[in-house]
């Protein structure tokens, strides 16, 4: 019987990933048709040829980061300490798309918070201060500039597994770039890994970081499903929420356009960012239409 090795994986691609065994990177395959394995995930695995194998068993998660909609699901990372969603000025604050990512880290019960990048930009303080409503909720602001200077993010990331996640031309590549100096190195690596032919730029991937820790970089992103969680996951995911839940009207009160709605009368207040519960409002709609369609 041939000995399983362990590993962690550190890029993922499809039904491929690179899993680093000590020094070793191998290009494996997952058993089956699903593509059930997770950037950051310990698995054990089996060689089928140098440099090559299968993976067998996936360990149990500390937890999972995924999206989905309604006929697939996309993992971004698992074992992670930290969820940090970057967002900038310049193509835009992507709001429904900073809430769906939110959401997702804290129904997985991951901590997040919000890198603000391109600091450097005049428009960057005003930004700033708005998102200033998300620290009061529990979501810091990291103001950063990855081309000038990234050390406020530093101490962060020490000794902890991070993901970034957020739309396309945030800066996220140049963020990774600042932060893990041979980045680029490790990404031409990954992509002779698993060969040239492939679409390598819409895969995961793991650095470790100089200082301590590892760094999760995943591609930029224009959607964010979170059609796995049901009405209860999505209330638990705002923690806004939690002091006015049971104080409606109706004990079954679903935040939308009900009378006497504990909710909706704190953000019509401002005690709520209004934003926050159009974009819990939006997510119920999705989940209210996707159910009917499956009746």
């Amino acid at each position: 019987m041939t000995a399983l090795n362990s590993g962690r994986v550190v890029a993922t691609f499809g039904k491929h990933c690179l899993v680093q065994a000590d020094q070793a990177i191998v290009d494996c395959v997952s058993r089956g048709r699903k593509a059930d394995i997770a950037c950051g995930d310990a698995v054990e695995f089996k060689l089928t040829s140098p440099g090559h194998g299968v993976v067998e068993r996936v360990q149990p998660r500390r937890n999972l980061l995924y999206r989905s909609d309604p006929f697939k699901i996309k993992y971004f990372a698992a074992n992670l300490d930290q969820v940090l969603v970057v967002t900038a000025v310049e193509p835009g604050l992507n709001e429904n798309l900073i809430n769906r990512c939110l959401v997702a880290a804290q129904a997985a019960g991951i901590p997040a918070c919000i890198v603000l990048n391109k600091a450097d930009l005049p428009q960057t303080q005003e930004l700033h201060a708005y998102l200033k409503a998300y620290e009061a909720i529990g979501y810091p602001v990291i103001l950063v500039s990855a081309k000038r200077d990234v050390t406020p993010l530093l101490p962060r990331l020490i000794g902890k597994t991070s993901v970034l996640i957020g739309p396309s031309g945030v800066g996220k590549s140049t963020l990774v770039n600042a932060l893990v100096p041979e980045a680029d190195v490790r990404t031409a690596e990954i992509s002779r890994a698993l060969n040239a032919g492939r679409h390598t730029t819409t895969h995961t991937r793991l650095y470790e970081l100089p200082q301590g820790g590892a760094l999760i970089d995943s591609p930029g992103m224009q959607e964010f499903g979170l059609h796995h969680l049901d009405l209860a996951g999505l209330q638990a995911a705002f923690p806004e929420f939690h002091r006015l839940i049971g104080q409606c009207r109706f004990y079954n009160c679903r935040h939308l356009k009900e009378p006497d709605c504990a909710i909706t009368a704190a953000a019509a207040t401002g005690a709520i960012l209004p934003e926050r519960l159009r974009a819990y409002q939006v997510l119920v709609e999705e989940r209210l239409a996707a159910e009917q369609l499956h009746k």
